[in-house]
């Protein structure tokens, strides 16, 4: 079940991820190492992690190799990659009007994700804008809204720390404070019609060879972007295909077009 955003506090001082897998434990490591409290691993993969026991035991944090049953108890998974990192959890902080001027002033491109509701949906496609060098994901404050759940952290392989997951009140507001900030906001929608509808990829490429930042939004899996949200982009565009499927799945989408956007 997903959480509605809360803000951070004193009731989020106890709450705690375990990232699992190596990709997302290396890489938190590498980011923050202080930030894990507790490190637990089986005896192969204890073979492999001498650093990472060696700064936890100078910090004197708990590390501990346990067998395969006990690290899925501790997991709460089976898919725990040999490895899990105990870190504290810290929810996204809102982004604020100076820090949009910013982003737009350094023309840097960013995501924002309306209602993707599946937390393996939101971990490939942060592990997609990492590899693309994409700074964040903003995510709007919506109970359908996945967030950076131990799941999402699993599937991102470590992209979770290359990027900053930021939230937003609301999404259609926050598009239009982009807009007036100078990003050009185009959101993925799955059918092209003529005239005011959504243009196909290669016209919206051309249309914006201009040096401008771009934001681009992505729908809920299965309703696409709301009606609020699609009336406040600048820019519609669609991915053409060969119309033997409706459309693609999410992160399928995600990848396609940042590649083309920020690749």
């Amino acid at each position: 079940m997903n959480r509605k955003f809360e803000k951070a506090g004193p009731s989020d001082e106890g709450r705690e991820l375990k990232l699992c897998g190596m990709a997302a434990v290396r890489a938190r490591f590498q980011r923050d190492p202080k930030s894990i409290s507790r490190l637990y691993f089986d005896y192969e993969t204890g073979r492999k992690i001498g650093l990472m026991c060696k700064a936890l035991a100078a910090a004197r944090k708990i590390y501990r190799c346990v067998e395969g049953k006990e690290l899925e108890k501790i997991a709460g998974s089976i898919h725990h990659g040999g490895i899990v990192a105990v870190v504290a959890e810290t929810p996204p902080r809102p982004a604020t009007a100076a820090e949009i001027a910013q982003w737009a002033r350094r023309k840097e491109g960013l995501l924002v994700l309306d209602r993707v509701g599946n937390a393996h949906n939101l971990g490939a496609i942060a592990r997609t804008a990492a590899f693309f060098g994409v700074p964040r994901i903003v995510i709007p404050e919506d109970p359908a809204a996945a967030r950076p759940t131990e799941a999402a952290y699993r599937v991102a392989e470590g992209g979770m720390e290359h990027l900053e997951i930021r939230a937003a009140p609301e999404a259609a507001k926050f598009l239009r404070d982009l807009a007036a900030a100078g990003y050009e906001v185009v959101g993925a929608s799955a059918h092209s019609s003529p005239g005011g509808g959504p243009r196909s990829l290669p016209a919206i490429k051309e249309a914006l060879r201009s040096a401008v930042p771009i934001a681009l939004v992505l729908g809920n899996e299965e309703h696409g972007l709301s009606p609020a949200v699609a009336a406040a982009c600048t820019r519609l565009v669609t991915i053409p295909g060969q119309d033997r499927i409706e459309s693609l799945n999410v992160s399928a989408a995600a990848a396609v077009l940042i590649w083309e956007f920020f690749g």
